[in-house]
Formats: C-alpha cells, structure tokens, sequence
C-alpha cells in the first residue's frame, strides 16, 4: 500500500478547497452531532450520510472529526481530526485529504488534536466511534453508486468479522478458502444472513459478531432480512448446506488464522522524547530522554516526537513554535517512522501545547495544567478537606463519590480479621484500629446505599508482611466472598497508601506498629522507646505509622509521638497546623496511658533528646502537597494473547461499554478498578495480577502500591459507577446470555432454505429438483415444500 503523501512543508490547498468548502464544514459542525464524516469524491470533499458511518470504501479516504461535548469534560469541548487512508487510496487522493485536513485544523480551536489513521491498524480512539465495529467495502463509491445499500436483496457477499472490544469486518471472496478457524464470517445473501463461528472462536468473539450481523439486518435490510447462525457444523446441517449452494462444495480442513499483531505492555512502556529541530535544508532529530519523562523537558518554542514503542508517533507543537512547524507537523513525524523503518502505517498524532490528550498526558510521571511555580490542588482533595461528608449526597451523586474516593462517612460496620497460619482469625474490637506492619489483614465494612446493604473487603497488606502470609490474605478474602455470595467489593491496599474512606473507618485514629503480633495476646508488644508518626488534618485523611526512634525520623512538617516508659511526648513541628494538632491528641489515646507532655519544635528537655539517642539533622522544610495530577480517567479491555496482557482502550466510554463477558481495567489514575462481567471467564482469576502489571509497566513509572479495587457485575460502588457519565442500576436486570440472543433474533431453518433455493442457477435448479424454477413455482405450495423435504432442504 502506498504511504500517504503528506510533504513536509506547505500544502497548497486545490481549487476545490475554497473557503466556501471550510465554511460549510464548520456551520454542519456546529450542530449538536458529535460525529462529522467527508469522504474525498472526485477530489472533493463531500459529506457521508449518518446511516452510513461505519462504512469505509478502500479505494478512498475520509475525514472524521468528533467533537467532545461532555459536561464531565476537564477542559470543555475538544476535538479529534482523523485522516483515515483506505489501503487502494490513490497519492492524489490522499495529498488533497491532506490540503483538507490542513485547511480545516487552522479554522478549528487550538484543542483540536490531529490523527493519521491506516486501514486496518486504526486507533482505539478512532474504533470507538463506531459501535458495533466498521464494515471495510471493497473498490469506491463511483461502482457502488452509494455509501450503504438498504433494503437492496440482490447481493452477495462475505464478511471477515473480527475482533474483540473494537470489531471490524471485511469484503473478502466468496469461496471457503476465505474461512479459517480462529474467526467469524458472514455470508449476506440480501434476504438471509448467515454467520459462521469459527470453532476457535470464544463467546464473547461471537456474542458481538451476532451484534454486528443483527446491526447490518436493522441499518441495511429494515430489520426484514433472516438471521442464522452455526455454531457447529454437525448441528445446523441445513444451513451449511445453504452455504455450499453459495461458496461450493466445502473440502478439507480450514486453515488455523495467523495471530494478529498486538501491542503488548512492555512495546507501550518503551518511551523516548526527541527534539526536531532544522538546520538548513536537513531536518534534526536529537533523542533527549527515555522512561519515565517529565514535563519540563518540553519546551514551548520547540516541537518534540515522543516514540511510545514504535507503535504510535506523537508530534508535540510548543505554543511559541513557528507557523511552518506547524505546517510541516505531519511531514516530520512521517519523516522520523520512515527513518525509523517503522510500518507505513504506524499510528501519528499532532498535538498543541494546552490540548494534549490524557493518552499523551500519561505518558509523564507527573502532569500539570498550571503555569510551573502555581500552587494548585485538586478540586477533590480540596473538597474532601473544607466540607463535611453529607453521606446521602454521596449516594445521589457518585460522582462525586467517585472524586472523594468516599462511598460515605466511615460510619458503617466493621470487621477486622488478621492471617496467622494461612487462615483468618477475628480481632477484638477494641484493638481494631491497631494494626501491625509485619501483618495481613482483612477488614469488612458494610453500609447502606438506598436502601440496600453493600460491602467493601479491603485487603491489607503490611510491608513487612511474610510471602505466605499474603497469599493467604487472597485466599481467605475469596472463601469470605464465597459466604457473602459474591457480593464484596474486594480493594487490595498496601501499608502507607491507605485510601480515604479505609482511613474514615477508623475515624482518624488508625495507627499501625513495626513488627507482627497475635492479636490474641491483651497489650501490644512495648518497646523501650516508641516513635509515631501523626500524618493528617481530620478524621478522613489521619493516619500514624510507627518510625524508627531516632531524632533523624523527626520533621518540622508534623507531629510525633514519642513513648519512653514514663512520658508520652507530643512533638509539634514548626509547620504543624492546629489540625495537625487535634488529631494527635485524639490518636495518643490509642498508643499511650502515660502521662503525656506536650513539647515545641526547639523547646524540647534533655530527655526527650536522650530518648532518642541524642539530637541529629532532620527535615525541617514545609512539606509540598502530595502530587495533584489531574488526569481523565481510561477505560480498557483486558485480554491474553500468547501469556502477555493486552489492552484495549474503550474512549468515550459509557456503561453500554461494559459487557458481561469482559474483564475492564478503570485508571482513575488514583487506584485502579478491575471490573469483572458476570459471564464465566478463565482469566477472572488473573484480574489482580493484570493491575499490577500494568502498573509496573506504566510509562509514567507509577507507584505499584497504589489501591486495586476488584468490583464484579452488579455490586459497583459509587467510586466506579461516578466515573460514568450516567448508570442504570438495573440494565442488567434482564441480561441475555449468547445463546439467548440467538434465539430470538435468528430465523427458522424452513424459511431460510425456501428463500435460499432462489439462489441456485437455473442449470443448479434444474439438476436438483429437476424441472425449472417457473414449473416448481407453478406447483400448489404444500407440493413445493414436499419436494423440498425429499431433497433434505427442510
């Protein structure tokens, strides 16, 4: 297939691209649509009908743009551009799209971002716009004479259907050396539709095929055509009998599919950062830094590739670069795969400086849309300290659950166990905001939500916790969920990165000791001297951790807790706020019954310093906020392939995106949610396991303690379903397995073969039955359907 032929510099724009063309582009996108579709005709640019999206002839390109209109949206509206190159496109063809796109992206806003798309290996983002997947047409629109044929009977033809979340389906020849094993396809006979499922094929492969077969029958048949399916050859005879009428007879063994290329974790966490720049007539490509990246290295007078595995090719333009940059953005990037010797159709996106996408955005360890030296928090964060929890705000909107990460106040119930000797054994109440870092713990919380009673099982994970001991905690948390049947949110948390609402359990007094203990024992192991750790400004976000006790440990930043056999001291920094402070007189009652005193940063006795084993240099700084990206959260399908974890990114997603039959990963870039369908699924077990992987091979270099939250079809907390713009808790009240589907969408076997028997040639007909098609049509109709049965038709 020929590469696109976008130059490097200025494209002169052809007589057709008027600015009568641009204008009418921008009053159709004015409208309340959020997708737009041009399709080069003639060397002009013509709108496609809505009908028609999803259908893309090979011999032509097109231009799609989606317009984000979101409420939810961080930034307001945005854009997507997509370039979209058949792989028969012409160079002219493609060089006039290229005058097109350039036209249209100067009159757009600054937000637009800018996609090259190749048949065949679109993006994710581009594959979500078209639900239930895109249908590719052989040859132009000039032969077909229209964008989709409906209600037209006289056609034949064969669809290769394939794929998993983002499903596309192909023209291939009619004949079953089109077939293989691993793959879905369609034989549309006008009237009849039949799709085959390859034996390799899973349910969910063929749960969406049907989805697009039933799609094609409503869009292009008025919902009048006959659907039917073979799952097995030996058990829809009749059907593979009307496909032999069509394709010949079927001989031999079909061929097993090569595995299609996928992306893999390790190919998208390989990132490099260069710097292009000219000099002279020569274009320079310098390699600046490798993962993980930082903000600061983009400049913004200058233009930088970011090479994310050799599989997608971002071109960075900084707000101060030169108008001829900009111009020559595509160009370049086509430039550097060429000399990369990447695929013709490796991936390319021209982004602006302020416009990034969150995919470009998650591409660097930290993310800030503010000038560099503002002071900003997140609006969460600072919701989550100024206002008291209203809990029955919460449960109206989860969205707002889902940005506090809150599913109410902590007042629920709760139970903790700890693992000794690979089992669970319960905690005495009055110990259960005590817990040990050498420890793993199970705490169960329950609480109401509309009326109907929840739970969350979280998961804990001391540091110092025994290799064993953490497998046990897995194990124990699903024989626990076994009892609720089911129903338990199950959230693993590592020591140090407790979430809010495991912190509100505790109501700011949990506090966590150095070592492992059996709860069965009354007092807590006491060391000669302790020191503790106060971290926290209320009762949602306190937690104190046990430190070594030495002066080094201190910082003016907080308040410490030092325990001798006589005194408990409490230490408050220079930079200490007075909430700082009452939460510390709340907490010592927890660790201490020793006559407490309270000492000032630079006051202290003698004692305290003898405590400690004498003074030494300790932070004394103001400690900076913790990191406040604000990325938009990403939806993907997991899958395996081969033993390696591949991800499918579902853009603009919704609750229609999750399926039953999926396992989903939800990056709200705060903690991770694997959302798992209800449909049996091999790899249920594996979820866990997958967060962290893609955690550990995040380009970003992110925490691998970050919270992993479990959450099965039907029991979503708000902090998931407040991630979606709308959810309908009871959609899946009435859910329909596949073989459910197909019962009430396809057509009687009867029916199919007495429509199919017109496909046979005069001379066929003849053969078969015998006399021409006139005198058996001429017949009384029981005579006709009597002959049928003695030829095994029905």
């Amino acid at each position: 297939m020929p590469g696109p032929a976008l130059p490097s510099g200025r494209v002169k724009a052809p007589a057709v691209c008027g600015s009568m063309d641009i204008d009418k582009l921008l009053h159709a996108i004015q409208s309340h649509r959020d997708l737009h579709i041009w399709i080069i005709e003639d060397l002009k640019l013509v709108p496609v009908p809505e009908k028609a999206y999803g259908n893309f002839f090979e011999e032509h390109c097109y231009l799609v743009l989606h317009v984000s209109r979101s409420p939810k949206a961080k930034k307001g509206t945005s854009s997507d551009l997509h370039y979209w190159v058949g792989k028969e496109a012409s160079a002219e063809e493609q060089t006039v799209l290229g005058a097109f796109m350039q036209r249209l992206q100067e009159a757009l806003c600054d937000s637009t971002v800018q996609h090259r798309e190749v048949q065949g290996h679109e993006s994710d983002c581009f594959c979500s716009y078209f639900r239930p997947g895109i249908i590719y047409r052989k040859g132009g629109l000039a032969s077909a004479g229209k964008h989709m044929e409906t209600n037209i009977y006289n056609i034949q033809r064969l669809l290769h259907i394939r794929g998993r979340k983002h499903v596309s389906a192909t023209e291939v020849e009619l004949s079953w050396n089109s077939f293989n094993t691993s793959d879905i396809f369609l034989l549309d006979l006008g009237k009849v539709m039949i799709q085959w499922n390859g034996p390799k094929t899973s349910i969910s492969e063929k749960a969406r095929g049907l989805a697009l077969t039933c799609s094609l029958q409503d869009r292009e048949r008025g919902g009048r055509a006959q659907v039917g399916v073979v799952d097995d050859e030996a058990e829809a005879p009749d059907l593979v009998q009307v496909m032999e009428t069509v394709l010949g007879c079927k001989g031999g063994k079909l061929h097993t599919a090569l595995p299609s290329k996928t992306v893999t974790l390790q190919q998208k966490s390989n990132v490099r950062l260069y710097h292009v720049r000219e000099k002279g007539k020569d274009l320079v490509i310098q390699e600046l830094a490798t993962r993980p990246l930082t903000q600061d290295l983009l400049q913004e007078e200058d233009c930088h590739i970011v090479d994310q595995g050799g599989f997608n090719i971002y071109m960075w333009l900084g707000r101060k670069s030169g108008l001829r940059e900009k111009e020559a953005a595509f160009g370049r990037a086509l430039g550097f795969i060429h000399a990369k010797g990447y695929p013709t159709y490796t991936s390319v996106e021209v982004v602006k400086q302020g416009a990034e996408p969150a995919a470009f955005q998650q591409l660097f360890r930290k993310w800030s849309k503010e000038p560099p030296g503002s002071n900003h928090l997140s609006e969460a964060t600072g919701k989550l300290n100024q206002v008291k929890l209203d809990v029955a705000k919460l449960h109206v909107q989860p969205e707002l659950a889902a940005q506090l990460r809150m599913v109410d106040d902590g007042s629920g119930k709760v139970e903790v166990w700890y693992i000794q000797d690979v089992s669970r054994q319960p905690v005495d109440p009055k110990h259960h905001r005590q817990l040990c870092a050498g420890n793993c713990y199970l705490i169960l919380y329950t609480y109401l939500q509309m009326g109907h009673v929840q739970y969350i099982l979280y998961l804990w994970q001391g540091l110092q916790a025994t290799a064993q001991d953490i497998k046990a905690l897995s194990c124990n948390a699903e024989e626990l969920d076994l009892t609720y049947h089911g129903a338990l949110v199950q959230e693993h948390v590592t020591m140090g990165s407790e979430p809010p609402h495991f912190l509100a359990i505790f109501q700011g007094q949990l506090v966590v000791f150095q070592g492992s203990t059996e709860h069965s024992s009354k007092e807590q192991p006491s060391p000669t001297m302790r020191l503790f750790h106060v971290q926290g400004t209320d009762s949602y976000n306190t937690k104190t951790m046990e430190v070594p006790a030495r002066a080094s440990s201190l910082s003016s930043s907080d308040v410490f807790l030092l325990v001798t056999p006589v005194t408990c001291y409490l230490w408050f920094g220079k930079g200490c706020s007075g909430d700082q402070r009452e939460m510390a007189r709340m907490v010592v009652a927890v660790i201490s019954g020793q006559n407490k005193e309270m000492v000032l940063e630079g006051q202290e006795p003698p004692q305290f310093w003898e405590a400690l084993g004498g003074r030494a240099p300790f932070p004394n700084s103001k400690r900076h906020p913790e990191d406040s990206s604000d990325f938009q959260p990403r939806l993907y399908e997991c899958s395996s392939h081969v033993g390696s974890l591949v991800l499918t990114e579902v853009a603009f997603f919704s609750q229609d995106s999750l399926d039953k039959y999926d396992i989903m990963l939800l990056d709200t870039w705060q903690e991770i949610f694997l959302w798992l369908g209800e449909a049996e699924n091999p790899w249920k077990k594996e979820a866990v396991a997958w967060g962290r992987e893609y955690l550990k091979t995040h380009p970003a270099g992110r925490s691998l303690s970050l919270p992993i939250v479990l959450v099965k079809q039907g029991h979503e907390p708000p902090t998931f379903t407040g991630w979606f713009l709308s959810w309908d808790p009871y959609k899946w009240t009435n859910n329909q397995s596949y073989e459910e589907v197909v019962e009430g969408n396809v057509g009687t076997i009867a029916t199919i073969t007495e429509i199919t028997a017109a496909y046979l040639s005069d001379s066929d007909f003849q053969d078969l039955f015998r006399k021409s098609k006139d005198e058996f049509y001429s017949m009384a109709k029981w005579r006709q359907q009597q002959e049928k049965k003695q030829l095994g038709l029905f």
